[in-house]
């Protein structure tokens, strides 16, 4: 019993590691990664070893804040807890108003707790990585038929309801996106916040939205997984309320 389990376990890990060498292949195919690759290779590695990360032991991490303009990229090492900031773009073209995206065509950015599910190497907005809008929350908590989707970090800075960046921005996006893949992280996070949601920007912001305390109910519950996660910068681990409300273990 004990060979058939260490046979299993090590074809397991040989089919694991042929899929992920297969997904960098079958993005290099295409000559925007391949561009990619080329420009911000070797910037990127060398920013990743004053962290003391290698590329093939790479994971990340994406926090965006609507407000300011900004995503923030962390990086850690496969065997740590904690992410450290690496480096910070502006998104270059907004859509939509503060608060989170409830049905397809209101222009909105959401708001919440996602991760990338899609990577396109051919994408009309240059290169792009979709994320899993809508989750459970924006489901449970939304009335329309229609939530809309196609949500994406992507290049060409232009956009409704996503996140923009330049095209050159994107490419040093992307590709710390398909290391992270290529290395295992199936599961990429990405936290979009309304601002930086700081005591004082909270009470700033919950003053401007004074009537509309459902909004500021949202984003209480947002608040709490931005004060977790900025407390020790590891991977929030979220479950949901029976009223779609995020739950963080």
């Amino acid at each position: 019993m004990r060979k058939i389990v260490s046979f299993l376990m090590i074809t397991f890990a040989f089919i694991n590691a042929s899929a992920q060498s297969n997904f960098l292949a079958e993005q290099k195919k295409y000559k925007r990664v391949r561009v990619a690759i080329n420009e911000k290779e070797k910037l990127l590695v060398d920013g990743l070893i004053k962290h003391n990360i290698k590329s093939n032991e790479l994971n990340i991490l994406l926090v965006a804040y609507k407000a300011e303009g900004e995503v923030e990229l962390y990086a850690k090492r496969q065997k740590d807890e904690s992410y450290c900031k690496l480096r910070t773009y502006a998104i270059c073209y907004s859509s939509g108003k503060l608060g989170p995206k409830r049905r397809q065509g209101d222009y909105q950015v959401p708001e919440g707790f996602y991760f990338i599910d899609r990577y396109n190497p051919a994408s009309n907005f240059y290169l792009s990585l979709g994320l899993n809008y809508p989750n459970t929350s924006d489901k449970m908590k939304s009335k329309a038929s229609n939530l809309g989707g196609d949500i994406f970090i992507h290049g060409n800075c232009v956009s409704i309801g996503c996140l923009p960046m330049t095209n050159d921005k994107i490419k040093e996006i992307y590709w710390y996106a398909i290391q992270a893949r290529n290395n295992g992280q199936r599961k990429i996070p990405v936290y979009i916040f309304p601002f930086k949601m700081t005591d004082k920007n909270f009470q700033k912001y919950t003053v401007r939205y004074l009537n509309n305390s459902k909004l500021i109910d949202f984003w209480m519950n947002l608040k709490a997984g931005y004060n977790l996660f900025n407390k020790d910068k590891r991977e929030l681990k979220i479950s949901y309320t029976r009223q779609g409300d995020y739950w963080f273990k």
